[in-house]
């Protein structure tokens, strides 16, 4: 992590990170964009969504294709084993990262917290940005192309 991360994370995410985090992703000027949480909050709450997308620009491109109904259209787009395969990948990541002497509360699901199905866009994106192999990130990514976002913030 760079001195200044949690600074410019802050800056992004408007309010201070509640998790300890590492930079995942970063554009070409290394500014932060997707982070990676801790699978606990700063108080012990489970986390379950691991890559969170902080980019500004990206966020509100996804918003806009979820207001359009994005989450429902990748979900019918999606094969449904390919989807339960990325919720299975990303929760066997996030819960390698719990000591496995810890009792109590544990963050649960896949991408996002979800058990099935798709919930947030933007945490399927993040993922495939962080290297997920992750079709509805793969489905967003084109939605954006499609949406004509400029190339150099797609990844």
């Amino acid at each position: 992590m760079e001195p200044d991360d949690v600074t410019r994370v802050t800056a992004l995410l408007g309010r201070a990170p509640r998790a300890a985090f590492t930079v995942a992703v970063r554009d070409a000027t290394g500014t932060p964009m997707v982070i990676r949480n801790a699978p606990f909050l700063d108080d012990g709450t489970p986390l379950p969504t691991t890559y969170w997308l902080v980019d500004p620009a990206l966020t509100r491109s996804i918003a806009r294709i979820e207001a359009d109904g994005g989450v429902r259209a990748a979900q019918d787009a999606v094969d449904a084993d390919a989807l339960a395969a990325a919720h299975g990948r990303y929760g066997a990541e996030r819960d390698a990262a719990i000591d496995p002497a810890h009792v109590g509360p544990r963050p649960f699901g896949g991408v996002g917290g979800t058990r099935v199905g798709v919930k947030c866009l933007h945490a399927h994106y993040a993922y495939r940005l962080a290297g997920g192999d992750d079709p509805v990130g793969e489905w967003v990514a084109e939605a954006l192309g499609r949406a004509e976002t400029p190339a150099e913030t797609i990844r």
